[in-house]
């Protein structure tokens, strides 16, 4: 019997596609070299956990990129925004048997593989697990059922989406993991030497923008 499910989303790493607020800032090369450094991070903090995992793609499925196949499964992100095409991930891992399923992101520089093993822990004795974010949002939801409203009628992407998923789960017994940043802006990075560094090194190899 399938017990729980990792669902990873991604952005497809492509210049202009990816943190574009940050590239506002930083220039479009230097915000995919950040971006990708995200998603290494996310792949190597996943891929020791016992359990199943997936990674779902905005656009288009990479065959051949740093998420190894036997490690991971692949799938295609659906829906006309980040409610919907959460919805439909978790609606797809419940159809297929699964008893707990959890979803991140893949731009939390601060999460860590133990925040993940809380997660999964959790979910054994609570009905839902979240990891709220500084910014109002979240970088966590694990559910032990289907609950579609969760993911309707929300303002993605703003300060109220955490608030408005709590109060969806008024009455549930919830776990609230560690409040952690997620990165959107140049201010979320700031003054941070693994970043500094990186948009250093990127300027003095001479890409241009």
């Amino acid at each position: 019997m399938k017990d729980h499910l990792l669902i990873i989303f991604t952005r497809n790493p492509e210049p202009g596609k990816v943190k574009t607020r940050l590239a506002k800032t930083v220039g479009e090369s230097a915000a995919l070299d950040v971006y990708t450094f995200l998603l290494n991070h996310t792949r190597d903090i996943t891929q020791n956990l016992q359990t199943d995992k997936t990674v779902y793609y905005s656009d288009t499925i990479a065959k051949d990129d740093l998420w190894p196949t036997d490690r991971y499964a692949k799938r295609l992100q659906h829906g006309t925004d980040l409610g919907q095409r959460m919805e439909n991930a978790f609606l797809t891992a419940f159809e297929e048997g699964y008893k707990k399923v959890t979803l991140i992101g893949s731009d939390i520089y601060e999460l860590s593989q133990k925040h993940l093993e809380e997660a999964l822990e959790a979910l054994g004795s609570h009905d839902a697990v979240i990891g709220p974010a500084e910014d109002g949002g979240y970088y966590l939801i694990g559910l032990r059922t289907m609950n579609p409203e969760l993911f309707r009628n929300k303002r993605w992407s703003t300060d109220t989406v955490l608030k408005d998923t709590l109060d969806d789960l008024k009455g549930k017994n919830i776990h609230l993991l560690e409040t952690l940043n997620d990165i959107d802006t140049y201010e979320d990075i700031k003054n941070n030497p693994v970043f500094d560094n990186l948009i250093k090194s990127h300027k003095s190899g001479g890409r241009k923008e």
